[in-house]
């Protein structure tokens, strides 16, 4: 049996760490009502078969999962989805409007991430995109509600990360799942005397300062108590993470533009200069890390966020 790594969060919430890259970086949510049973983001391709050995392991059977909601179509989020689809015969497929077309028809997607990451690390950690097929799929504009087995699920439009990006709105567990629209927050960077540490995310290609600004007031003015970010798990220093999201977006733009011109050793630069931002920010949060074992664990985003920054 598959040994995979998760977490009961209480609310019938079960998260699924995907194991994308290193642990703890990638999760998917689980929601069971009753009998009953929604995913929320998938991770990768290569995700699905651990998203099964959960839903075996809780007792659930793959009939009786209602939706594959991707918070965007990021393949750490949504690449898995036209293949999870395929083993849960009654599930449907919700997405933002401007990401549908890429879950019927991923060629685009499929190229765009090839772009970022390169072929082999494409085949290696993500896999094949399966295609959704239209009559599955249930397009949720912004404020689109779902009742789901009595527990009522909201949909808002949160671009800023990614035009076809939405948070999901569970008052039933007192959160929003935000993907990546209120950023990232890794728990090895938490503190017993300041909580959680929290940093925006501009990877490629649609990073938009204004509008992520405005998802981030939006999911905070939901008026609920946690996020469970995608990066990774449920953060309950909402008010104090949205101002420090508000200063960083402002502090990325600012750095970006000194390195707009530049070719790729510019992006090397503003990566290392972000670098030193968010490492200052970490020990200012009071982490104790060496700053090389923080780097390593930041590197890959920084990276990302370059290229989006840069464009």
């Amino acid at each position: 049996m598959m040994q995979v790594p998760t977490q009961a969060l209480g609310h019938g919430i079960t998260l699924i760490d995907v194991q994308i890259g290193r642990p703890n970086v990638v999760a998917a949510y689980l929601l069971q009502q009753g009998d009953r049973a929604v995913f929320i983001d998938t991770g990768a391709t290569r995700s699905v078969p651990a998203l099964l050995q959960v839903l075996e392991n809780q007792g659930v059977d793959r009939g009786c999962v209602d939706y594959v909601i991707p918070t965007h179509v990021h393949l750490d989020h949504g690449g898995g989805a036209g293949a999870l689809l395929e083993y849960l015969p009654e599930a449907q497929l919700i997405i933002h409007p401007l990401g549908a077309r890429h879950m019927i028809d991923p060629t685009k997607l499929n190229a765009g991430a090839t772009a970022v990451y390169g072929e082999e690390v494409m085949q290696r950690v993500f896999g094949d995109l399966v295609p959704v097929p239209e009559e599955r799929m249930i397009i949720a504009e912004d404020g689109f509600e779902v009742d789901w087995n009595g527990r009522l699920l909201k949909f808002l439009d949160t671009p800023g990360h990614a035009r076809h990006h939405f948070s999901v709105v569970d008052a039933a567990s007192d959160g929003v799942f935000t993907g990546d629209a209120f950023g990232l927050s890794y728990r090895e960077f938490d503190t017993d005397e300041t909580g959680n540490f929290g940093l925006p995310t501009s990877s490629p290609v649609q990073f938009d300062p204004e509008a992520m600004h405005a998802s981030v007031d939006k999911i905070v003015h939901a008026g609920q108590r946690y996020c469970y970010v995608t990066h990774f798990g449920r953060v309950h220093d909402v008010k104090r993470i949205q101002g420090n999201l508000h200063e960083l977006i402002d502090i990325y733009v600012e750095t970006a533009a000194a390195y707009a011109e530049q070719s790729a050793e510019g992006h090397q630069a503003l990566s290392a200069a972000l670098m030193d931002i968010i490492l200052d920010r970490a020990v200012q949060h009071g982490c104790d890390m060496p700053r090389d074992i923080m780097a390593d664990l930041l590197q890959m985003d920084m990276d990302l966020n370059a290229m989006g920054l840069i464009k």
